[in-house]
């Protein structure tokens, strides 16, 4: 409806009657006997004129949707009420009768302010007999609200809703104002969008979907008639309770009668809505992570809510960020995949339900934008009740014998992302990639080798108790995990059979502290107080010697991240649950937007991921890939592919990251109740790790694009080639000599080989030819015998070599 033309006579008018009949009505309430004395109506009327005329309006609350990636899968709601504008045109023209007939029969008539009903009123509140009456119009009652949801102190709110003279001549002041400022449409809209409606609705939208499940469009005469009649008093007409349904009925066929005197409807039509029985479903909107659309997603919905609460941009407290979440009526599109989602959901639950010691976790980022695509555990995401307990004693006897309950089958603690409590879990061998990226950043290429032999001692200094010194002495002595790991290896070779003594070899010549750094740049953050410590003081890092082992606490998050940012050629992602943020207005937000910063050069990336592709059985024209410890997963998972997995001491947890360019995947198994568990962690077995994390990979990979990792080039590969002195048939300490003095370390073969060379003399070189300056060669032992050696000859297989007894420089 056009806004109406206001005669500034008439307004002036109005003005001066209603200041007149609001001091008459007013002092009539108050003083019966003097209600109509000269007196109390100048007073009202210059009470009237001194007001202001000018109200600000605040938004009230809205709820905020969140949505998956796709922009429609309903995820969760959040709200402290349960309300969302709409237009009204979006509003039943029936809904729009019944709450005139409910409220206001001559809303369309009066100024905002009904003089025919404060004269009404007046007269009414003077009999004794009668029940009082206010004479609020539509337009009154909208400023009542306005101004208690304007509020910004508590007794504001009170000032607006208490039942004096003061409020009502306010009221009234303000409804004529904005009578002139709004068309009656503009008021209608904005006053079903801010009207209570009881069990939680606030506004139309929700009513409408509480109590019908349907949207305000598609409401009928009696749903109509039963929601306007609900303004009145939500409690006392409250359908959904035994007491106040019978009054409900009531209300609504009283709204339906009274939509037949403004002449909304016929008489027929009354008759007809008046005998359908009222069914309402009481279903209140879900609030919170929760009550999220799928039960499984509300460690994702946590891990945003998390994220939302430590952004500036809504907030400068953790408080104001809050409240503007569960108010500000924001459209959010996570970065939640459905279908990657789903199939980590499926794949964490596998052979291992929630009712499992094992927590089985998984998180997925994309590479590039570092948004997160899916979290999941195979736990219910739920407030164990204390009165009702399901969950069962911890795993920790400690904990068990004061009766300290677990975190199984419910939790809301947020295991696979990190936060208060949890600091995260071992990930083992996994981070062998940091000493990867730091010894590349530092100029050692792929093809750099060293002879890791079962057990090496380094010059870390740890506690000579230690079961991980040499015995007798404070050095850290790793082994490894099976002697067949033992000889000369490069990266692709030490990487992809995950032999110890290469890493910490490399690592004591890279510098720990460096090693330290490369995890930091790649995103882990040290959450464990005692990792923090090492971690901020280069001397302590230094000192680190097991760091490259795993032995530092991490989340799934953060190492899914770390493997993403070098399947995205070194650029960095801060790791972030949204793609899209609209405000009320459907207004874009730049906050949604991923912060990204190179951080490892594209061919130190490149090269650690070619070594990374080793051990999940994949390899490039580039890679010198031999050995596997997951080397099903390229198979499995049919995309190139690269990873690693890692194991702690005695297995307490398992750890395994598979990624594609698309999806960076990763999950680690371990007890959150008891890191001391004597439960051993699997990998790839069917409550192992490992199909969590491929299953997951393979899931989310269907119906995607199979696309290639660039493979390095330059000097990163094979580094400064140096020729290898010729030592055929020479004494083994001459060749020795030679081939030092060439600046090679050398090795003697321990497994004499056929050769035309004198017996115990030297058959030739491992490799031969050329290898990397300061590169190992090995020298290999002549059995005698008259046979030919030398470049080709067959040996017994070493690990990483390219082809049968010539392992890579």
């Amino acid at each position: 409806m056009r806004k109406r033309d206001h005669n500034v006579l008439t307004n002036a008018a109005s003005l001066l009657v209603c200041g007149l009949l609001a001091g008459v009505v007013v002092a009539a309430a108050a003083f019966p006997a003097v209600a109509m004395s000269g007196l109390a109506a100048k007073a009202g009327a210059e009470t009237f004129g001194a007001l202001p005329k000018e109200l600000t309006v605040a938004r009230a609350p809205q709820i905020s949707y969140l949505l998956a990636a796709d922009g429609k899968t309903p995820l969760a709601t959040m709200y402290d009420e349960n309300r969302r504008d709409v237009k009204l045109k979006d509003i039943s023209p029936l809904m729009q009768k019944a709450i005139i007939a409910a409220e206001d029969h001559d809303f369309y008539q009066h100024n905002g302010v009904d003089l025919n009903g404060v004269a009404r009123a007046f007269v009414n509140n003077q009999s004794a007999t009668n029940s009082r009456q206010g004479a609020s119009t539509l337009t009154m009652q909208y400023v009542r609200l306005a101004i208690s949801y304007s509020a910004t102190h508590p007794a504001d709110v009170v000032a607006a809703t208490e039942d004096t003279s003061a409020r009502k001549l306010r009221e009234m002041r303000y409804a004529l104002q904005i009578d002139k400022e709004l068309t009656k449409d503009e008021i209608l809209e904005r006053y079903l969008n801010i009207a209570a409606f009881g069990n939680g609705a606030y506004g139309i939208y929700a009513a409408s979907q509480v109590y019908f499940g349907k949207p305000p469009s598609k409401l009928d005469i009696q749903e109509s008639a039963m929601l306007a009649g609900m303004v009145k008093a939500p409690t006392a007409f409250d359908p959904t309770t035994k007491a106040g349904y019978p009054d409900a009925v009531g209300r609504r066929d009283y709204v339906i009668q009274n939509m037949v005197t403004i002449g909304a409807i016929t008489q027929e039509q009354a008759d007809q809505a008046k005998k359908i029985k009222l069914v309402v479903k009481d279903k209140r909107t879900p609030n919170g992570c929760v009550a999220t659309n799928t039960q499984s997603w509300g460690f994702f919905c946590d891990y945003f809510y998390r994220w939302w609460l430590q952004q500036e941009t809504f907030g400068s407290t953790s408080y104001d960020r809050e409240r503007r979440l569960k108010s500000g009526g924001y459209t959010i599109t996570t970065s939640l995949d459905v279908q990657a989602q789903k199939a980590a959901d499926r794949a964490v639950r596998n052979h291992l339900g929630v009712n499992s010691k094992a927590a089985r976790m998984v998180a997925v980022i994309e590479p590039g934008t570092g948004r997160v695509r899916a979290v999941a555990v195979n736990r219910n995401f739920k407030i164990d009740d204390p009165n009702h307990p399901q969950n069962k004693l911890s795993s920790d006897p400690k904990k068990a014998k004061k009766k300290i309950r677990g975190n199984y089958p419910n939790t809301v603690n947020p295991l696979i992302t990190g936060g208060p409590g949890i600091t995260g879990y071992q990930a083992g061998s996994t981070f062998k990639i940091f000493t990867l990226v730091a010894a590349l950043e530092k100029g050692y290429p792929l093809s750099y080798t060293i002879n890791a032999q079962q057990q090496f001692k380094s010059e870390y200094i740890i506690d000579s108790s230690n079961p991980a010194a040499c015995k007798g002495t404070h050095f850290y002595c790793p082994v490894n995990a099976s002697k067949a790991m033992a000889g000369v290896h490069n990266m692709w070779s030490g990487f992809g059979f995950s032999v110890n003594t290469f890493f910490v070899a490399l690592q004591q010549q890279v510098g720990a502290e460096n090693v330290v750094k490369a995890a930091q740049k790649l995103g882990i953050t040290f959450r464990a107080s005692s990792d923090a410590k090492f971690a901020a003081n280069k001397d302590a890092a230094h000192q680190w010697g097991a760091f490259t082992l795993g032995v530092s606490q991490t989340t799934p998050l953060e190492l899914a991240n770390a493997y993403a940012t070098l399947a995205a050629d070194g650029k960095y992602c801060e790791p972030i649950p949204v793609q899209e943020i609209r405000g009320p207005d459907g207004d874009k937000l730049d906050i949604a937007n991923p912060h990204c910063e190179q951080r490892i050069s594209t061919q130190v990336a490149r090269a650690a991921v070619d070594a990374a592709r080793c051990p999940v059985g994949d390899h490039s024209s580039t890679s010198k890939c031999k050995t596997a410890t997951a080397g099903n997963v390229r198979r499995i998972v049919n995309a190139p592919v690269a990873g690693k997995s890692g194991t702690t001491d005695s297995e307490k947890t398992s750890a395994l990251v598979a990624m594609t360019k698309q999806y960076a995947v990763a999950g680690i198994e371990a007890d959150p109740d008891w890191p001391q568990t004597t439960q051993k962690m699997g990998h790839d077995v069917p409550t192992g790790i490992n199909p969590a994390v491929y299953e997951t990979l393979r899931d989310a990979m269907k119906g995607k694009k199979r696309i290639e990792f660039t493979p390095p080039s330059g000097k990163i590969i094979e580094g400064d080639q140096r020729s290898i002195p010729d030592v055929k048939c020479q004494s083994i300490d001459t060749a020795k000599s030679r081939l030092r003095g060439a600046g090679f370390e050398v090795v003697v073969a321990s497994s004499p080989v056929p050769s035309d060379c004198p017996k115990g003399s030297a058959a030739g070189t491992s490799p031969d030819g050329r290898t990397i300056k300061g590169g190992v060669v090995t020298i290999e032992v002549s059995a005698g015998g008259g046979q030919p050696s030398g470049p080709g000859t067959p040996t017994d297989p070493t690990p990483g070599s390219t082809k049968p007894g010539r392992p890579r420089g």
